[in-house]
Parts: structure tokens; C-alpha cells; sequence
């Protein structure tokens, strides 16, 4: 049987005031919305009450990628006129970073010499649709930590400040590639995770790096023919040990939001089913309704934008006729949505 969701369904109504531009003055005092999904029943909390709903031997698997300085702000060496460039997330293990993707904005040429700071880049390849292909001498990842800027989310409308450079990185942030936040993630304080741990929660980590795929708009109203953009991942032997463990004992695992969710489900089978090695690819897993979740049994995330892929799999795990309501809830209690507000359990 075809199955036909509607964009418009997922579309709510999100007051201007309630999109948190800034995040709260102190990292994980911030509101929490806890749903039981089977019930639809919710609960305003604050966000270290995360911990009384996590039991001993559940499992929390939290993303480590680690937020790179990725916007950068070029000069035409012929000109001067400026050009904004968005380095492309990491993928594959072995990524080059002297010749890279770029996200760019107005008009390149192939063979174009651009200036940052005191970094000469060259343009080797337009490939369309805003992206190109450029080399530079040095890594990138040096002349975005010397030269770059946080690529904040364009609904927070504002550039980003120093501030951003820590409060858009999680506590844990490791491993150098993405581009956007793991921003369920922001709220995490390593004290929150001592509670969890003390408490006999096993906390244990994969990696994602987040695309800026992650706030395109889908642009179909049948959202089941739209096409995900893939992200490149890796789960360590452990943790799929870790995981093994609890589903065989019945204790759940919780994935610390959306990015870690699309891991675990796109490598559902290696994770569940075959002996733990380390393991590593490129997921493009798109749930919405419908879709049946294999690995996880909860989810600590945020409020997300309407009309996105990440609402959609969050309204597959708890249920739109349950979720719907839980956020008309949150607006009408005045949380604060998306990237430096405040988060929702749902278990």
C-alpha cells in the first residue's frame, strides 16, 4: 500500500519571542518536557530531572563530533569582493582537508584566487546547487580554527560572538567535522552525567557529524519521496557492546537526540545483530511516521522547526497525535524552541 504524508502536517504555529536566540546564562538550566509516549502525558521538569527517568542498566548514547569554525569569510584576490564560504561537514575517515567542498554564496569561477587572512585558496570545481570544490595549502581545519566563525542557525538571525565558540559545542565535543551543533546536546553538563552515572546509567558514545542538510527545508509535499542528505558516522565495538547488553537484560537505550538516533537506526542490523566491531559509514535515514525504531527505547532532544526532517522522526518515536499536542503544551507554557532552548524526553 503507498503511503503519502503530507508536508502540512507537520507544520505548527511558533510565536517569534519563543525561538531562543541565545542559550540559557548557565549550560543545563534550562526547562525539561518529559512525554510518555505510550500515554501521551506530560510533565514540566527541568532539565537535570532527566535523570530520574533514566534507570539503573538503561544506556545513554551521546554524539562526541565536535562543532568546526566552518564559516569563513573570503576575498577575491582580483577584486577584494567579498565571498562567504561554509565548509562541508567531514566524511569518511580519511577526509582531505587541503581540498574540500564549500557552501558558497554569490558567484565563483573555476581557477578564482581567495584570500582568507593570510591563506590563499583556489576554486577547482563548481559542482552546482551553491557548492564548489576549493584547495588550500594549509588544512582547513587550521584556517577555519584561526579564521572562521560558528555557522549559527539562520533562525537565530544575528552573527555569531565568542560566546558561541563554547556554548555551541557540547561538553563532550571530540572529534572534529561537523557543521552544525548535535544541539539536543547543548543542555548536557558533565555534572549531569555524573548524576546519570552514579545512578548506574551507562553512558557511552558514537560519533555523527551534523551537515548543514540538517536545516534544509523539504520542498515536496509528499515528504516520502524526499531524498536525505547523508552524514558520516562511526559507533565504536563498545558501545555496540554496551547496547547488545541492555536489549538482551531489558533495559533501554537512550539516544541524546536526533543525530544519534539516525546513527543507531541506520546501522540497526551491525548494531543488534552481529558481533560488536567497530563500525562506520554514510546514513541517509529519513523516519517519519510509520516508521518502526529498531534501537532505541528514548529520546532526549530538543523542540524542532516545523515542517522538518527532524520533527518528522521525532513524531515516528513518539507519535504525531501525542507530540502535537505535547508542543502546543510547550508554546503555551512559554518554553524556548530549537537550538538554545530547552528540551523535551520522550520515554
Amino acid at each position: 500500500m503507498m503511503v503519502y504524508v503530507q508536508l502540512a502536517d507537520f507544520h505548527y504555529d511558533i510565536p517569534e519571542e519563543l525561538i531562543a536566540s541565545k542559550p540559557p546564562e548557565v549550560r543545563g538550566e534550562a526547562r525539561l518536557l518529559a512525554l510518555d509516549r505510550k500515554t501521551g502525558q506530560v510533565a514540566d521538569r527541568m532539565y537535570a530531572d532527566c535523570v530520574d527517568y533514566l534507570d539503573t542498566g538503561d544506556v545513554l548514547v551521546i554524539n562526541d563530533t565536535k562543532v568546526i569554525k566552518a564559516r569563513l569569510i573570503a576575498h577575491k584576490a582580483s577584486n577584494d569582493a567579498k565571498r562567504e564560504l561554509i565548509l562541508v561537514e567531514k566524511h569518511g575517515k580519511t577526509d582531505d582537508w587541503h581540498t574540500h567542498k564549500v557552501i558558497y554564496r554569490r558567484s565563483l569561477r573555476v581557477g578564482e584566487k581567495l584570500c582568507v587572512g593570510d591563506d590563499e585558496l583556489e576554486v577547482v570545481e563548481i559542482l552546482g546547487g551553491g557548492l564548489a570544490v576549493i584547495k588550500s595549502a594549509r588544512d582547513l581545519l587550521e584556517v577555519a580554527d584561526e579564521y572562521g566563525s560558528v555557522p549559527l542557525p539562520p533562525y537565530m538571525r544575528r552573527e555569531a560572538t565568542a560566546a558561541d565558540i563554547e556554548r555551541y559545542q557540547t561538553v563532550f565535543a571530540d572529534q572534529q567535522g561537523s557543521v552544525a551543533a548535535p544541539t539536543a546536546s547543548l543542555n548536557m553538563t558533565q555534572d549531569i552525567l555524573a548524576q546519570l552515572r552514579e545512578k548506574g546509567v551507562i553512558v557511552v558514545n558514537a560519533t555523527l557529524h551534523v551537515g548543514l542538510g540538517t536545516f534544509l527545508p523539504i520542498r515536496i509535499d509528499d515528504v516520502t519521496k524526499h531524498t536525505m542528505h547523508k552524514e558520516y558516522f562511526e559507533v565504536p565495538r563498545q558501545t555496540i557492546a554496551v547496547i547488545q547488553e541492555a536489549k538482551q537484560s531489558g533495559k533501554r537505550v537512550f539516544a541524546l537526540g536526533t543525530t544519534v538516533t539516525r546513527t543507531l537506526e541506520y546501522a540497526h542490523r551491525q548494531i543488534l545483530e552481529e558481533a560488536p566491531v567497530d563500525i562506520s559509514g554514510e546514513a541517509d535515514i529519513f523516519m517519519y511516521p510509520g516508521y518502526t525504531f529498531k534501537t532505541i527505547d528514548g529520546l532526549l532532544t530538543n523542540f524542532h522547526m516545523p515542517d522538518s526532517t527532524v520533527l518528522m522522526l521525532t513524531a515516528a518515536f513518539a507519535g504525531w497525535d501525542k507530540l502535537r499536542p505535547a508542543y502546543e503544551h510547550a508554546v503555551h507554557e512559554r518554553y524556548k524552541f530549537f537550538s538554545y532552548g530547552d528540551s523535551m524526553l520522550i520515554y
